[in-house]
């Protein structure tokens, strides 16, 4: 393999690369590898409320289902609410659009799950505004939002899908309302990741150093953790 590179200068030199069953035109899974297992973003966004299960307690809103809420919070949470934007939703406890929820209650719960949602709401700055008003004194907001995604064409053809995020995009978004030294925000993949996730291949296809591995230039998905 030494010789190899001193002979070419790179490796793999040009033109060596096999692109395999990767050379198509479509993904191998249009719904983020759900049919196939695990998504790749689903693995970091589990991992980062585990990490943080602890937070997860007292009066919990959740934004969608209250999955995440009874998983990592358990018999912590003494009360469960689900936002969602539209009436009717199954489990919803409580219709709203985050940018302008001025007729939800402030400092109503201890924690905020708001997983992969801030990329449907055109009013970012609003919606970030209204999670810190809903959160009491030391309550914390658990938020992942994605860095690099295909479009969700389910979201995309109902309410719109507007933003991908950055470390630094969130950083200031969430420093804006809340104490900067409370707010922690980090990338999580790396090009492998980001190719399989892109085709849809699922965590499961993945070696767990490999899902590990972190490259500051592929920021897949973002987790963020915020104190008021």
């Amino acid at each position: 393999m030494r010789t190899q590179h001193q002979r070419f200068g790179r490796w793999p030199p040009r033109g060596w690369i096999q692109f395999g069953s990767l050379r198509r035109l479509s993904p191998v899974s249009r719904v983020f590898g759900l049919d196939r297992g695990q998504a790749i973003d689903r693995f970091y966004i589990e991992r980062f409320l585990s990490a943080h299960s602890e937070d997860i307690r007292g009066a919990v809103l959740e934004i969608g289902d209250a999955t995440y809420a009874a998983r990592f919070g358990g018999d912590r949470v003494t009360i469960r609410d689900v936002l969602h934007v539209e009436p009717g939703h199954p489990g919803a406890t409580v219709v709203a659009d985050l940018s302008q929820a001025d007729s939800m209650p402030s400092n109503a719960f201890d924690c905020i799950i708001c997983t992969q949602t801030l990329q449907f709401i055109y009013g970012v700055q609003a919606a970030v505004a209204t999670l810190h008003r809903l959160l009491r004194p030391d309550g914390v907001l658990l938020t992942t939002v994605p860095g690099i995604s295909q479009i969700s064409r389910f979201d995309m053809d109902r309410w719109g899908e507007y933003w991908r995020f950055t470390t630094l995009s969130m950083k200031r978004l969430l420093e804006d309302v809340f104490p900067r030294a409370s707010v922690s925000v980090e990338a999580h993949g790396n090009v492998l990741t980001t190719v399989a996730f892109l085709h849809g291949l699922a965590a499961e296809k993945l070696l767990r150093e490999e899902l590990d591995f972190r490259d500051a230039d592929y920021e897949l998905l973002i987790t963020a953790r915020a104190v008021k």
